[in-house]
């Protein structure tokens, strides 16, 4: 009982509840028209904006230094450029095949899409207006063609850097990234100063947003009473309706795709891929950390699937930052979801850059319980939705945690088999 107590995720959970109940009891829908607050609802709206004002705080170092830790790590596929090649195309194929499945979710069947839940952000007094006002988007869903969508990209994309982190322009600062973090691995040798200052940064900025979590109970009970009292229809059925929708795509993704790609490029059947791989399976499962996972998964292929120690040493350490495909189908339902919740309109073209930027988020993301938070920030700005969002994201996003780090440590794992399999058939030739 005292570890459940010490358990944040517990403490999270309370949080919501009680600022959903308080809310439904004691709050009342005509304070977002009153010219003046109640001084209780002014201190929720204050606790709410300390909260998601230190997590904007975070947004573009996050950003910025998590995709080049990111792009640091890939850099290590100079030393074994034949091993290299086939782990970095397995990967972006598995997190290809996941963007797709999301798409397909998101197109085909959003359970949320007929629904009448949404946040009600019209019917605010002028004096209030400024609680709620939304950011701008990644891009224009108004453009007349094609060809200005693309040029609005452009014009995001290559920009002053200090201009678009003055601005929160997400673009922008990825791009300023990656750019920067390419021109480092032609440069600089792995054992370069600005390598260890990376990861020395990333250590840092990783320290810091822990301790802003820390207050996530108290932001997060603000933000459910706020939420409450703007929401209408049924919210809770439309979250569990997403729930559903988002550990589908996952179960997809786990049980047909990658036992696939094991199966017709590894030589490894289903059966034999699940019973070996059980034991990582489920310490990825019960501990929601990939990186917690690594040593077992490490000697789990090596023993069971005969994996050699070299390649494992390679495969998994750049798997636990760069295959996060859980990671990216989630954030990218996600975005699309509270899209819908918030009332923002996104055209096809809009949904397709929210997937893309889910996808490099997850790159940088560290191998830790609930790591996607941190890029979730960077793709809810990019579709214009409010940050405060990301507390509907937290209260649920634990269960949903579990069941895609098992996703992402079972595509390290066929990723290790895979890469085995293409050694010894070079071998052989």
């Amino acid at each position: 009982m005292n570890k459940l107590f010490k358990n944040l995720s517990f403490w999270v959970f309370i949080g919501a509840v009680s600022g959903y109940f308080l809310s439904s009891l004691f709050g009342s829908k005509a304070w977002l028209s009153m010219p003046e607050l109640p001084v209780f609802y002014e201190i929720i709206l204050l606790i709410k904006s300390t909260f998601i004002n230190a997590l904007k705080m975070m947004i573009a170092p996050i950003i910025f230094f998590s995709l080049l830790g990111g792009l640091i790590s890939i850099g290590e596929i100079t030393k074994l450029k034949k091993m290299g090649g086939v782990t970095i195309s397995y990967y972006l194929s598995t997190t290809i095949i996941a963007i797709i499945i999301g798409l397909t979710a998101v197109f085909f069947i959003h359970p949320w899409k007929n629904s009448d839940v949404g946040i009600n952000v019209n019917n605010i007094s002028q004096e209030n207006s400024a609680h709620y006002k939304k950011p701008s988007k990644l891009i224009d869903n108004n453009a007349d063609s094609v060809v200005l969508i693309i040029k609005g990209v452009f014009d995001k994309a290559f920009t002053n850097p200090f201009e678009a982190l003055s601005e929160g322009n997400i673009l922008g600062i990825v791009t300023c990234a990656l750019l920067i973090g390419l021109a480092l691995l032609v440069v600089h040798s792995n054992d370069s100063p600005l390598y260890q200052l990376t990861n020395d940064i990333n250590g840092v900025i990783s320290k810091v947003l822990h301790w802003v979590i820390k207050t996530t109970p108290v932001g997060v009970f603000a933000i459910a009473f706020d939420f409450q009292l703007k929401a209408s229809g049924a919210v809770v059925g439309e979250i569990i309706n997403f729930c559903l929708l988002v550990f589908g795509a996952t179960m997809v993704h786990g049980l047909i795709a990658l036992p696939l790609i094991a199966w017709l490029f590894g030589g490894v059947g289903p059966k034999e891929l699940f019973t070996k791989a059980a034991r990582p399976l489920m310490v990825a499962f019960s501990t929601s950390s990939s990186l917690a996972t690594l040593p077992i998964s490490m000697q789990t292929c090596e023993e069971e699937f005969k994996v050699h120690k070299g390649v494992s040493g390679f495969v998994f350490p750049l798997g636990a930052t760069m295959n996060m495909d859980g990671t990216a189908l989630f954030e990218g339902i996600a975005a699309v979801f509270l899209a819908h919740l918030y009332g923002i309109e996104l055209s096809s073209v809009a949904t397709f850059s929210i997937f893309f930027m889910s996808m490099l988020s997850s790159i940088g993301a560290p191998g830790m319980p609930s790591a996607s938070m941190s890029g979730m920030q960077m793709v809810l700005l990019a579709a214009g939705i409010p940050l405060e969002a990301i507390g509907i994201l937290i209260v649920i996003d634990k269960p949903l945690d579990t069941f895609r780090t098992a996703v992402n440590v079972q595509g390290d794992i066929i990723g290790a088999i895979v890469t085995q399999n293409y050694i010894n058939k070079k071998a052989v030739t």
